[in-house]
């Protein structure tokens, strides 16, 4: 029981949704013998079939239905909406008294059937008042707050005007409506009539209105315009736009207040205003006589074919394309034919609309793809296409011709493919890059710049500096004779303190080794002398070696052998030890003193080099963030993304940054900026496949059919190396490197560990080869940069001409979205473009961006 009553609630409810989206107007109380009418409201224009209720006994149809397309307009607070619908319109009488019924009535709208509510009638002898009960329509009438007003039509008006009032039959027709007022308008609604005679379409204009001030004759109003339409007029003669009435919603104060100046408000009142929008009168001409060829087009316009294969196999699809492009009645004009050879079999014509509405009509390009199958073999021509169309601007009939198409049909293998593989598969455009990413100054790199090169200069002085400065430690360093010099001292007085205590003690032997071990040991340690290598003239030979005085040797080699002398010498033993210590003290002190001598000085000159090599790293990169951009795209608000992703793109370009804004415009369907967007990421970022993924994908739905160009697998991986880092994250990384190579010196030079010579020798070499290795990349990241010479059609048409000259022959034409090679861009208005077949040509600079 409870899954029925489920169900039934489920279905009450779709009832009660379908049922908002179809509105009735019919009055609930009619005189038996007087006309009605009852008018049915469907809020869409994708209606296939409306049927009207059944009606009950007493009621009988006069006429109908009289079908009308409207617009409705609301504004409330400064915010419009707008929306279509049509309307049906019956005429009915009631033949007798009593409640009559009109069953609801069935619309199919995108294949869906929609239910009205039904109606019901009360006729009677007298006549009563009738009452709206669709509630699709203001009535001033029903508000209690009604009344009438001072406020003037001088206070609130529209003014309706056309761009032409003297047109030809197709012409198009600006039509706008422009609210001026001085009072505070809280509301306006209003509702199109039908404009017969001309078909029409709608411009969108911003939602949310915003009013401008202007002056006519002495008064300064806030005005807008309102609405915009584009009327074809489709019959020739004297055609009339109707007046419209428009209901506002006028607040003003209540007047004089005597408590405001004790904070009481008086308040205010909404005042209900009827304005009316005059009509106009327009005059289309008939059009010349026309030609039997005549396609219906009104305007300017251009004509290209192409197949997307020039190569094919027998039994094998081929699609046709066709393009119309310009500006005029494009929706309007019949499909263009395409006469085939015999041995051709041919499929429906696909259109694509990739037009938009401007105020000179539709402007863009009307797509016409014909799959085609050749059964015979050779090369076959396919006949130029032709279009004529009457032309505005010269007011004459113009016929375009295309250049004939030449196909190679070669031996099938007795198999035909299905014709549906050659539509491209249904994929979606891979997700954003989320996350930061880091950012290269447009045009303004730190690689090359002056901060650059005074870092880059006072790294290599420093570098110098330390080499001049140090270069006689850089040759003890070289000569393993003094590393462990430094140590020696140390030991050796801590062997000498051991001694005094042996003597003190009175172990005489114990006394004489320890000295003698002392004086040995130092000369190891000083000269790097292993022990079986230690004797008098070896310690002699490799102090003189590094130029220690003479007589401080022969002192330090008489304290040995005072040393041997007194251990064995009769006498007093505690004087002979005290003798024989204070020797070996004086003999170690003066050759320490003498090395010293020798070496640079000061660990104050270490800590100075150490701060300037550690001052480098001291560069901090402005941190960037997108995150709040990647929710607007995320939440849906591809336009306000596009705005915040090129706003990011002027502080510094990135290739997430590119990639994102492009997924942005591609969902926008504004493709041209989509394939320039990805060709962007993808000049920073060569090797990255989601960004490859997505500028194929947007590719595919360009126009032309040209053929990219293709490159070798291991440029595209040199070229996918050199910019896996920005030029200046490359050049950064390159200061470092240097940087971290000085580092590497000054512990050469400053610390005694062997263990970290040895990493030093190999680690000085290393970055200094990292260093000039990221300083090419950069170098060669810059001059990928520079070196890009090419460029996408921005344009929905591009007329590309053999010379640069308005009035010369006509090369071939191009469509949104194509990339070309830009040759010559060194006059103002022309530039010199190149495709990847060959085809060269001239088109005019403001059709093109480069990328």
């Amino acid at each position: 029981m409870k899954r029925y009553i489920f169900l039934f609630l489920v279905l009450l409810n779709v009832c009660t949704i379908q049922a908002q989206r179809v509105r009735v107007a019919a009055p609930k109380h009619v005189t038996v013998g007087e006309e009605f009418q009852v008018e049915y409201t469907v809020y869409t224009q994708d209606i296939h079939r409306f049927q009207l209720g059944r009606l009950s006994g007493g009621l009988e149809k006069v006429y109908g239905p009289a079908t009308s397309s409207q617009s409705n307009f609301q504004f409330i607070d400064g915010h419009a909406s707008s929306s279509s619908s049509v309307s049906f319109t019956y005429v009915f009488v009631a033949t007798r008294k009593g409640m009559l019924s009109i069953g609801p009535a069935r619309i199919i709208v995108n294949g869906q059937e929609l239910a009205s509510t039904p109606v019901r009638i009360n006729a009677s002898g007298n006549t009563t008042a009738r009452s709206s009960s669709g509630g699709g329509y203001y009535d001033p009438q029903d508000d209690p707050r009604s009344a009438a007003t001072t406020i003037s039509s001088k206070d609130l008006f529209i003014k309706v005007s056309a761009n032409k009032t003297t047109v030809y039959e197709q012409e198009p027709v600006l039509l706008t409506y422009k609210v001026y007022t001085t009072k505070n308008l809280r509301q306006l609604m209003g509702k199109m009539p039908d404009l017969a005679g001309f078909h029409v379409q709608e411009i969108d204009l911003p939602q949310q209105k915003t009013f401008h001030r202007e002056r006519i004759g002495n008064r300064v109003y806030n005005c807008v315009t309102w609405s915009e339409y584009v009327m074809y007029p489709q019959m020739t003669g004297t055609l009339k736009v109707p007046s419209l009435t428009f209901h506002g919603i006028i607040q003003e104060s209540n007047g004089f207040n005597p408590f405001e100046a004790f904070g009481i408000d008086g308040g205010t009142t909404n005042i209900k205003k009827n304005i009316v929008a005059p009509g106009l009168t327009v005059k289309v001409l008939p059009l010349p006589a026309r030609p039997a060829e005549f396609s219906g087009g009104v305007g300017h316009f251009n004509l290209s074919a192409q197949l997307n294969k020039k190569e094919v196999k027998a039994g094998d699809p081929v699609t046709i394309r066709v393009v119309v492009s310009g500006t005029g009645n494009l929706k309007l004009i019949r499909q263009p034919i395409i006469q085939l050879p015999k041995g051709f079999e041919a499929y429906d014509i696909k259109t694509t609309d990739k037009t938009q509405l401007t105020t000179k009509g539709a402007e863009g390009n009307m797509i016409y793809d014909q799959v085609v199958v050749p059964h015979q073999e050779g090369v076959v021509s396919i006949p130029p296409v032709k279009l004529c169309y009457y032309d505005l601007a010269q007011k004459k009939y113009v016929t375009l011709q295309t250049a004939p198409m030449e196909l190679k049909v070669s031996r099938g293998d007795g198999t035909s493919k299905d014709i549906l593989s050659v539509d491209l598969p249904n994929e979606d455009i891979l997700p954003l890059k989320t996350g930061e990413s880091s950012l290269d100054k447009v045009g303004n790199f730190f690689f090359g710049s002056a901060p650059y090169y005074i870092i880059l200069i006072l790294l290599l002085s420093t570098g110098g500096i330390l080499s001049f400065c140090y270069r006689n430690r850089f040759a003890h360093r070289v000569d393993m004779v003094l590393k462990r010099g430094k140590n020696a001292n140390r030991i050796a007085a801590g062997r000498l303190h051991e001694a005094e205590l042996l003597m003190l003690k009175n172990k005489n032997l114990e006394f004489y080794d320890e000295v003698l071990k002392t004086l040995w040991g130092y000369a190891s340690d000083k000269l790097d002398l292993p022990v079986e290598q230690l004797s008098r003239d070896n310690i002699s030979e490799r102090f003189e070696k590094i130029n220690v005085a003479k007589e401080v040797i022969d002192k330090f080699i008489a304290a040995i052998d005072e040393c041997e002398f007194e251990r064995y010498a009769p006498g007093d033993e505690k004087g002979n030890m005290k003798r024989t210590l204070d020797t070996a003290m004086t003999a170690i002190s003066d050759m320490e003193e003498a090395v010293k001598a020798l070496t640079p000085p000061s660990r104050k000159t270490r800590i100075f080099f150490l701060l300037i090599c550690l001052s480098v790293f001291s560069l901090q990169l402005a941190a960037q963030t997108k995150a709040d951009v990647d929710k607007m795209y995320q939440k849906g608000n591809y336009a306000q993304a596009v705005k915040g992703y090129e706003k990011l793109l002027k502080q510094g370009e990135s290739a997430a940054l590119y990639y994102n804004l492009g997924n942005s415009y591609y969902r926008l369907d504004n493709i041209p900026h989509a394939v320039l967007s990805y060709e962007r990421a993808q000049r920073l970022a060569p090797g990255d496949e989601d960004i490859r993924f997505n500028l194929q994908l947007a590719q595919s739905k360009t126009i032309d059919n040209l053929t990219p160009e293709s490159e070798m697998f291991f440029v595209t991986w040199y070229k996918a190396l050199v910019n896996y880092l920005s030029v200046d994250c490359w050049a950064f990384l390159g200061l470092v490197c240097l940087a971290l190579s000085l580092a590497a010196l000054v512990v050469y030079l400053f610390v005694d560990s062997d263990g970290f010579r040895k990493a030093v020798k190999v680690a000085v070499p290393a970055f200094l080869f990292l260093f000039l290795l990221d300083t090419f990349f950069a170098v060669q990241q810059v001059y990928l940069l520079d070196s890009d010479d090419h460029g996408i059609i921005m344009s929905s048409s591009a007329v590309v001409r053999k010379t640069p000259d308005q009035q010369s022959a006509e090369a071939f034409i191009l469509h949104e979205g194509s990339k070309v090679r830009i040759i010559d861009h060194s006059m103002s208005q022309w530039t010199e473009i190149q495709l990847s077949d060959g085809r060269q040509g001239w088109v005019r600079t403001r059709h093109i961006e480069a990328i």
